[in-house]
């Protein structure tokens, strides 16, 4: 199922206040260097230190009343973001 430009909006609205707003930072060096202008979205800078902190935080807000528990497979940066998740 595709998401719509709804479930994007809401999603936002969601996560708002749990999400840090990161930078978005640009180099004339890298530019130069690959003939492009280039943005870089610092999502490194978000608590877990990856973007998955968005996808977790909005999992976790939609879980069903009364779930207590969580579990991911992962031990890298989904892992992390859904234990920091869990824990807000």
């Amino acid at each position: 199922m595709t998401p719509t430009f709804a479930d994007v909006e809401a999603a936002s609205e969601r996560i708002e206040g749990y999400i840090r707003h990161t930078p978005i930072l640009h180099s004339s060096e890298f530019d130069d260097l690959v003939g492009a202008e280039v943005s870089f979205k610092c999502e490194n800078y978000q608590q877990t230190g990856s973007f998955k902190a968005r996808g977790a935080i909005n999992a976790v807000l939609q879980i069903p009343e009364g779930v207590q528990n969580v579990v991911t497979h992962s031990s890298g940066n989904h892992g992390a973001a859904l234990a920091w998740a869990a824990s807000q």
